[in-house]
């Protein structure tokens, strides 16, 4: 389906479906306006018979073959004074899922111009686009009876002041995408482990380095690592057949001499707490341990898309964690590449063990700025839920940076402390540090861990385990493509 921006008058709308925002119990919208006096007061006359109330999820499809407008998707918005971006995402998802059932083959959107305090209109058009294709996202690679094929071809996003023409036309082409990328990160993050390894995500790499000229790829496989001494991420391996890889992606979209931004994600591609073995039912759900991956994969095939003038490092320590008799066990200590020594508390514990050789890695790109994004600690799920992910940094203007491109990329995060008291929780009697610091503040000592190997860097860290992906139960769940928004937010207002 392609994406346009439309600058047409409304009266030349009358060949296509047209998707309106009504609020409950009013007012109606200019559009509306319009196309009520043109249909003769007959969405004026739904309300009164009681047949819609524009509440939000309500969304009517209307043909009239004889009106003015024949064809309307009625959208509601719910009411006016709570209708936010986070509303009009939502609504606009919604109305992408009724479009689907819909057999027409060319839509025209008008939510974009419903007023939203301190958005203009790039922005509104941005979301709207990031909405259009999360509200089309499946994911029914292994089902036998895949869903029917999409019969719109063709959606338009209107825009009614052609003197931001210029300024909505770039919003559209980044909406647009973030909306593809956040999609393949999706489709990573749902596949299987038995398909999405260590060496498939090597190969997932090497072909995005194919497609994009400005991508190329460096990977280290497991004598490389253990010549090097990456103690930690090779321990983590130890239990598993598939081979460990550390997979180095690097973007260059400047000929300037300048340092990377580094972006390091957690690929464990299945968790089973190795030989601190996890419960059955916490074992669903481990596929995605490597969302953090998917993140930094799918962030550099967006900014590669955009051509955005900078340059990035990937990083990806991917690892698969098993238990058995070559796994490695409590109480082991591990040399990391960094010399630190880690005494293993709990082999469940074993992203930031791979993390902290791949953050240590980093040092030779000689880095400006360094995140990580892993789904860390069940502990985020409990402090913030699925709402926000938790960002811990050592740098205030970098937080400040990355919360507000949280909130303007409607993907938000909050700011845990990352206080020196924290790091007693991490002490060890018998190495520099313990790779796990009890049940309380357990995404504060995890972060304080991953610290001790960032000293030489702007750093942050992103814990996502509420967010990378909604576990409602076995039947719903799903990969949600989160933080790649905030992260190409951020990555758009750096360049």
């Amino acid at each position: 389906m392609k994406l346009k921006l439309d600058t047409m008058t409304l009266s030349s709308q009358k060949n296509t479906c047209l998707i309106i925002g009504l609020f409950e119990g009013g007012p109606m919208t200019n559009s509306a306006t319009v196309i009520d006096k043109a249909n003769r007061g007959y969405l004026t006359e739904l309300f009164k018979q009681g047949l819609y109330q524009g509440k939000i999820g309500q969304n009517l499809p209307v043909f009239q073959p004889t009106a003015e407008y024949p064809s309307l998707l009625l959208v509601g918005c719910g009411k006016v004074k709570s209708f936010s971006m986070a509303t009009l995402r939502k609504v606009m998802k919604g109305a992408m899922k009724t479009l689907m059932m819909m057999d027409i083959a060319h839509a025209n959107c008008l939510l974009g111009e419903i007023e939203i305090a301190n958005h203009a209109m790039p922005s509104k058009i941005k979301q709207l686009a990031e909405a259009i294709h999360e509200g089309l996202y499946r994911f029914d690679l292994f089902k036998t009876e895949k869903e029917p094929e999409l019969k719109l071809q063709e959606l338009m996003i209107h825009l009614a002041d052609k003197k931001q023409q210029k300024d909505c036309e770039l919003a559209l082409k980044q909406g647009d995408a973030i909306g593809r990328g956040v999609a393949f990160t999706k489709n990573l993050a749902n596949l299987p482990s038995n398909i999405c390894t260590p060496t498939f995500l090597e190969e997932q790499a090497k072909a995005l380095a194919k497609t994009y000229p400005a991508i190329s790829t460096h990977i280290l496989d497991e004598k490389q690592m253990e010549k090097l001494g990456m103690g930690a991420l090779l321990a983590v391996a130890q239990g598993s057949r598939e081979p460990a890889k550390l997979i180095c992606l690097e973007y260059k979209g400047t000929s300037k001499k300048e340092a990377p931004i580094a972006l390091v994600g957690k690929g464990v591609t299945f968790d089973t707490g190795g030989n601190s073995l996890k419960p059955a039912d916490s074992m669903v759900g481990m596929k995605y341990d490597m969302c953090g991956a998917a993140t930094v994969f799918g962030t550099i095939k967006i900014v590669a898309a955009l051509q955005l003038p900078i340059n990035i490092v990937g990083i990806v320590p991917a690892v698969e964690n098993m238990p058995g008799g070559s796994a490695y066990k409590p109480e082991d200590i591990l040399c990391s590449l960094s010399g630190q020594t880690i005494e293993v508390i709990s082999t469940d514990a074993e992203g930031r063990l791979a993390l902290c050789d791949a953050l240590t890695y980093c040092e030779r790109y000689k880095p400006k700025i360094v995140i990580d994004i892993a789904t860390l600690t069940g502990a985020c799920v409990i402090a913030l839920g699925h709402h926000a992910s938790a960002l811990l940094s050592n740098d205030d203007q970098l937080t400040h940076d990355l919360l507000a491109a949280g909130e303007k990329s409607s993907d938000r995060a909050w700011r845990l402390p990352l206080w020196d008291e924290y790091q007693e929780q991490i002490k060890s009697p018998f190495a520099d540090m313990a790779n796990a610091g009890g049940r309380s503040a357990g995404t504060i000592t995890a972060a304080c861990f991953l610290s001790r190997f960032t000293k030489k860097f702007r750093w942050a860290h992103f814990d996502v385990a509420g967010t990378a992906a909604m576990m409602s139960g076995t039947s719903e769940r799903q990969a949600t493509g989160r933080p790649v928004p905030l992260l190409v937010q951020y990555l758009i207002d750096q360049s």
